[in-house]
């Protein structure tokens, strides 16, 4: 949905975005601990108090804490007391956020928190992933995440659409641009070692790590009053592509493209482009989708081939879009999440600034 479809839909922006330092593991801190210095940073850009914000949403996975209704532990780093108008979702946060953004758009709320966290290092996210997967004819062959990415990889390959160097190519881009983002994971040259499943090589697959982010969202002059400059979100849509990996055509994705179409992209050029592309190849088919040409910058913040906290990775990269335009690098920029394998499912967001 966009906002120039109904020009009485509320103004929505995001006025403040954080995100831990990411790192390999964090089996020193528990989820609490690793989220409450990330809540306390984006509630202090805004100067705003906990009990200044309207509504709360969280967006985690229970499979990767091993443990049912984990997420309302983390509600210790929120403050549930007094009580909070709450809402989890089992996704990425960026689903989160898309909730966030309806409870405003109602007019119940005029401020929202969004928050998401993932431990990834806890277990082997590889077999964790697996069920994502149809119950009945593939999850019980228990392909994992970096196999079903390497068929796309080679069904791009024998189609034509890239080769082994293009990989290469794309994942020492986002490495190299990591290095002037203080939280990644991995930056600079980093080799692009052996193979992990051929073709995909270390190099084009995310590092398995832990970490947060965090957004707040304001409605209308509540958003002026909050930031200088808010990231306002001109459109956003998700779509889901079928289940059975059999019966998609893995070059391409239809529910991005359909998404972005109903969000606005196509509507007017983007300048920037935060991709979840957490495999080298799932850029490739991004690209073409969402109609991305070399006037414009994709994942400068490195992407998750940089850090790939997985269920907060799709929401650090509408943070990390409305951080741009927050401190001017950017006037309108185009945010992608996607969930399941093989980019199964996928939002789209657009965000843009006011005139400078």
């Amino acid at each position: 949905m966009r906002r120039e479809e109904d020009p009485e839909v509320r103004e929505i922006a995001v006025v403040a975005f954080a995100q831990t330092d990411h790192r390999r593991t964090n089996e020193e801190l528990s989820e609490v601990e690793m989220l409450m210095p990330v809540l306390h940073d984006v509630l202090h850009r805004t100067g705003l108090q906990a009990a200044d914000i309207d509504f709360t949403c969280s967006g985690s996975s229970d499979y990767l804490a091993g443990r049912a209704f984990s997420f309302t532990l983390a509600l210790d780093g929120v403050g549930a007391w007094p009580p909070i108008s709450e809402s989890h979702v089992e996704m990425d946060g960026a689903w989160a956020l898309y909730e966030a953004w309806t409870k405003l758009l109602t007019g119940d709320a005029d401020t929202a928190l969004v928050y998401a966290y993932g431990k990834s290092s806890a277990g082997s996210v590889r077999d964790v992933l697996t069920r994502q997967l149809d119950p009945y004819y593939t999850a019980p062959l228990w392909p994992d995440s970096v196999a079903l990415a390497a068929l796309q990889a080679q069904a791009l390959i024998d189609a034509g659409e890239t080769d082994e160097p293009a990989l290469a190519g794309i994942a020492a881009r986002s490495r190299t641009a990591a290095a002037d983002n203080p939280h990644a994971q991995l930056k600079g040259s980093v080799p692009h070692g052996d193979y992990r499943v051929r073709p995909l090589r270390t190099g084009d697959c995310p590092p398995i790590g832990d970490g947060a982010a965090a957004v707040v969202l304001a409605a209308g002059e509540r958003a002026r009053e909050l930031c200088a400059r808010p990231a306002w979100i001109r459109g956003i849509d998700h779509r889901i592509e079928a289940h059975g990996l059999g019966v998609r055509d893995l070059t391409d994705s239809p529910s991005t493209r359909l998404a972005a179409e109903k969000a606005g992209v196509f509507e007017r050029p983007v300048d920037t482009a935060e991709l979840h592309a957490p495999f080298t190849a799932q850029e490739v088919v991004l690209r073409r989708a969402l109609r991305l040409d070399g006037t414009v910058t994709v994942n400068p913040s490195g992407g998750a081939l940089a850090a790939n906290p997985v269920m907060a990775a799709g929401l650090i990269r509408i943070g990390e879009a409305a951080a741009r335009i927050h401190r001017g690098a950017s006037d309108r920029a185009l945010a992608h999440a996607t969930s399941g394998p093989c980019l199964q499912q996928n939002l789209v967001a657009v965000l843009e600034g006011e005139p400078r």
